[in-house]
């Protein structure tokens, strides 16, 4: 079973857990990630492109469940404007096994940091600044394609 949502509103990390309720699955390992007050900053932006960002994650998701043979794969993204201590992404992996469902977790969010269309801006102290994509993030990506 494959989740992928974009959604501006706030999710609930218990609720898609059980949605992924089933036989077979003895593991379920998530990624929650949070707005942090990284030099300053007061709230985020996301954007994304409708569309090619959904088919960019479910092909993640995709990915995974063949790779590591997932009983389900959950990945909600939130758009709009976010403010420290909120959360922005939920990465969801459930398998019969922990290993693979941790694997699976790592696997999931470091492709999506570079496989997905979204785009960041931050707010310090009025100012907007776009964000660049980080070198470590595509070094992270990286490692799961030897």
């Amino acid at each position: 079973m494959i989740t992928v949502r974009i959604q501006r509103a706030a999710f609930d990390t218990a609720a898609e857990i059980a949605a992924l309720d089933g036989e077979g699955i003895g593991a379920v390992a998530t990624f929650t990630g949070i707005v942090r007050r990284d030099g300053g900053v007061d709230a985020i932006e996301l954007e994304h492109y409708p569309g090619m960002t959904e088919a960019s994650l479910t092909q993640v998701c995709e990915d995974a469940m063949r790779r590591w043979q997932l009983a389900g794969c959950t990945i909600i993204h939130r758009v709009g404007r976010m403010t420290v201590g909120e959360a922005i992404v939920l990465v969801v992996a459930a398998s019969s096994h922990r290993a693979n469902a941790l694997e699976a977790c790592a696997y999931l969010i470091d492709r999506l940091k570079t496989d997905a269309p979204f785009w960041k801006k931050e707010f310090r102290d009025g100012a907007a600044i776009w964000v660049e994509a980080k070198d470590s993030d595509m070094a992270r990506a990286e490692r799961w394609d030897q």
